[in-house]
């Protein structure tokens, strides 16, 4: 047997760091395709909710652009998983029993104020105006979640503060997205309750449906010294999975101190915000 030498050493050395980048390769390849099967799975199962929870295997193949022959192959793994469910009659592909638990699991945590939470902060900093997240409560629109600039304007609502359903902007998007019998009632009161120099902003044939029809428009509702002198407001709803209004998202500030309009800047940011968080609630945008 030959001796190794010197000159061996770094050859052999060379050879052992081959082998072993070789079976790193061989072990990665596994790994990515794993990786890549999941990423395919779960476009397969977000296309056929996308589709509305029911296709044929040829909608959703044409609808994710995959091989037929491909998607069939993961379907069969979905239905053995109970993720998936194949109708006997029509051989469409259905949400199944396990996509349920996993969809009332998310549900069950989906909690508009905690979802809007980091959004908030993130929309204080980009603004560097006054936000909060308000709800509908027994007595009106209630702030639940309250965020300051570092030189905030002195106003008299906080956390806990019922809010007008005529004159603020939160208590707008309130009144054209939720409208059912006990806000139509609690908006007839306030607006018999108003001074008649108050009542005159309002439209004086339809003051509810006119604030509703404008604000359904714009997807927003925007209001310059109504409900607080000196104070301008925008408010945009967050819808849940069921196309439902949970909360409100709100700006405001010193009139003259931002623009107003719907397409601009504070706007734009503002409905981007309640967009992502509507979309963290599982909202489609339908």
């Amino acid at each position: 047997m030959r001796a190794i030498t010197g000159q061996d050493a770094p050859r052999n050395a060379r050879g052992a760091s081959t082998v072993a980048a070789t079976k790193r390769g061989n072990d990665a390849r596994p790994r990515r395709q794993r990786i890549q099967a999941i990423q395919t799975g779960m476009g397969i199962l977000k296309g056929l909710t996308q589709l509305g929870g029911r296709a044929s295997l040829t909608a959703l193949s044409r609808h994710i652009d995959e091989n037929p022959a491909k998607v069939h192959r993961y379907l069969a793994s979905l239905v053995a998983e109970g993720l998936l469910l194949q109708d006997s009659v029509s051989a469409q592909y259905l949400l199944g029993p396990e996509s349920i638990r996993i969809g009332l699991a998310a549900m069950r945590l989906a909690d508009p104020t905690r979802v809007a939470e980091p959004e908030l902060v993130k929309l204080r900093e980009r603004l560097e105006m006054t936000c909060f997240v308000a709800v509908m409560g027994n007595k009106g629109p209630t702030i639940v979640r309250f965020e300051e600039p570092g030189l905030p304007v002195t106003l008299n609502v906080r956390v806990g503060t019922v809010l007008s359903l005529l004159w603020s902007a939160t208590g707008r998007i309130c009144l054209a997205f939720l409208d059912d019998s006990h806000i139509r009632a609690l908006a007839a009161e306030e607006l018999a309750a108003a001074p008649a120099k108050r009542r005159a902003l309002l439209n004086g044939r339809d003051p509810v449906g006119v604030i509703q029809a404008d604000v359904r428009r714009h997807g927003l509702a925007i209001v310059k010294d109504t409900n607080l002198q000196g104070i301008s407001a925008i408010a945009a709803p967050i819808f849940d999975f069921s196309n439902r209004v949970q909360a409100v998202l709100t700006v405001l500030g010193p009139t003259g101190s931002f623009d107003l309009a719907a397409d601009a800047v504070v706007a734009r940011t503002l409905a981007k915000a309640a967009r992502d968080i509507s979309d963290a609630l599982g909202h489609s945008g339908r």
